[in-house]
């Protein structure tokens, strides 16, 4: 697994619009990277809603939150509409299936999703927070919110 310190190489994404979200472009900026394993379930649905109702907090803080999951964009675009998430990037890591999970090593062969995980990079691309929670967890945004705003 990726740890404290290492930096995460640059990697391209399409949010639930279809639209590149390329991690150098967050260069000088924090990003939350907010893994859940399958959109349409309930925690991973409060998960993401967590980063919409918080956007204010990152943006004084200099941060970008994306949610990732290894669903597809017209999966993605349906669920961002039903959950009425407008501004918060979510990322498909559809194909190759699971990619950047498991370049990052957060992988779950047994299921074929990511674990439930927040990994905070700070302004270079470098690991200053991770965390990996039990999938039925809703991850303590607070937790995220302090370390960014300290």
């Amino acid at each position: 697994m990726v740890a404290v310190g290492e930096k995460v190489a640059d990697f391209v994404l399409k949010d639930q619009n279809a639209q590149d979200f390329k991690l150098s472009e967050s260069s000088g900026k924090k990003v939350l990277l907010s893994f859940h394993p399958l959109a349409w379930t309930s925690v991973c649905a409060n998960q993401m809603k967590s980063l919409e109702a918080n956007l204010a907090a990152f943006k004084k803080s200099n941060t970008v939150a994306v949610g990732i999951s290894v669903d597809s964009i017209p999966c993605k675009d349906a669920w961002a509409k039903s959950l009425k998430i407008e501004k918060t990037p979510l990322l498909c890591d559809f194909w190759p299936h699971g990619g950047l999970a498991r370049t990052l090593g957060i992988f779950r062969e047994t299921g074929g999703t990511s674990e439930r995980a927040n990994i905070l990079l700070d302004e270079q691309g470098k690991v200053i927070f991770i965390k990996v929670y039990p999938i039925k967890e809703l991850p303590d945004i607070d937790e995220i919110l302090a370390i960014i705003s300290g």
